[in-house]
């Protein structure tokens, strides 16, 4: 066991990295959730693997529920709740996988599920990153997410999601990988600079698949990767100023000039659908919509550095990027009434055709 109470920039190891594959874990007040997955992962796992938790500061003994039971998990304490992303930077630093897998701490593993996510790299040299079949916990017949769907407005939600288990069976090219559970090449983390650390929550996933892929890499799917999670739709308090500044910030790292003035149309048609979500579900934090373009104002010197490093990995055309998005939003992830059918009705068709549009204009 190694735990540093104070580690915020933890020994790398990369100089004696040996192992086929280092699974990493970011858990905040996850006790018992955390204690099960990493019991699944014991039934799992080979000797060529190992595993690490970073605990962000957790208060309900977390790390010393992991520090007592499981004595060869690799722990590391952030005195601070520094986020998913930075969170995952930490145990990356520690890992001495030739691949890293980055699961949810409320997640289980079925056997084989390990041996089929790395597949796909062995297949495809320019497989970057590869996903799970994700499917819920508490219904292990339906999807909880095999993959990303990311829509043409940078809008990400569940693919699969409330499907039957058996749907989605072959194995593809996605947009973008869940982070719930997926693999990553070691070299490509690296090479990419990791996760965004500004996210700190929702997004991240979705913004290192497409750097990944504008450096000329590709996200699979693999479907007989089984992970259970334990899911439910929430509505924190500070999600829609998470997931909307994280949307501006990766449209404005990943795409060129161009291409985002000609997704002027579609961006105005995604803030009338946030809006909308906004006033209907989320009213009393209607706040965090404006917190989100101030937000955005205010670090647009970082964001732009950003860009210019992300721009700088470019092996990839925009158009590459927006081929593997969708026109259909699936409005019943968060509203299942007739709200939902009336939005499909009205802006599918009208994101069908910007989006023709856009791939008819943007050929850079």
């Amino acid at each position: 066991m190694v735990s540093d109470s104070t580690l915020l920039v933890p020994q790398d190891r990369s100089g004696d990295r040996a192992l086929r594959a280092s699974i990493i874990i970011v858990s905040f007040n996850s006790r018992q959730k955390v204690i099960q997955c990493l019991d699944s992962l014991g039934r799992t796992i080979s000797a060529d693997c190992e595993i690490i938790v970073v605990d962000n500061a957790s208060v309900d003994g977390s790390a010393e529920a992991v520090e007592t039971s499981f004595p060869d998990v690799i722990l590391i304490r952030s005195n601070t709740n520094c986020g998913f992303g930075a969170g995952s930077n930490l145990g990356a630093r520690r890992a001495a996988g030739g691949y890293l897998i980055f699961l949810n701490p409320d997640t289980l593993v079925e056997s084989g599920w390990i041996e089929a996510l790395l597949a796909p790299f062995e297949m495809d040299a320019r497989a970057g990153l590869v996903t799970a079949k994700v499917l819920l916990a508490d219904q292990p017949d339906r999807i909880n997410a095999c993959g990303n769907t990311v829509h043409i407005t940078g809008l990400t939600l569940c693919r699969g999601m409330g499907q039957p288990r058996e749907t989605l069976s072959h194995p593809e090219e996605i947009g973008a990988v869940s982070g719930a559970a997926f693999a990553i090449r070691r070299e490509l983390f690296d090479t990419l600079g990791g996760f965004d650390e500004d996210t700190f929550l929702y997004m991240e996933d979705t913004d290192l698949s497409w750097r990944a892929r504008l450096a000329g890499w590709r996200c699979f799917y693999a479907p007989d990767s089984i992970v259970l999670h334990y899911y439910s739709f929430r509505l924190m308090q500070l999600k829609v100023f998470y997931q909307e500044r994280n949307r501006y910030m990766m449209l404005l790292k990943t795409l060129r000039l161009p291409t985002l003035i000609v997704l002027l149309p579609v961006q105005i048609l995604a803030e009338i659908i946030t809006w909308g979500f906004v006033i209907g579900h989320d009213r009393a934090n209607f706040m965090n919509k404006l917190r989100a373009y101030r937000w955005v104002i205010m670090n647009w010197s970082a964001i732009m550095r950003k860009r210019k490093l992300t721009q700088s990995l470019r092996k990839a055309p925009d158009r590459q990027l927006l081929l593997l998005t969708d026109f259909r939003l699936d409005f019943q992830q968060v509203n299942s009434g007739g709200i939902a059918l009336l939005a499909r009705f009205i802006f599918s068709p009208l994101f069908l055709v910007l989006r023709c549009i856009t791939l008819t204009l943007v050929w850079w």
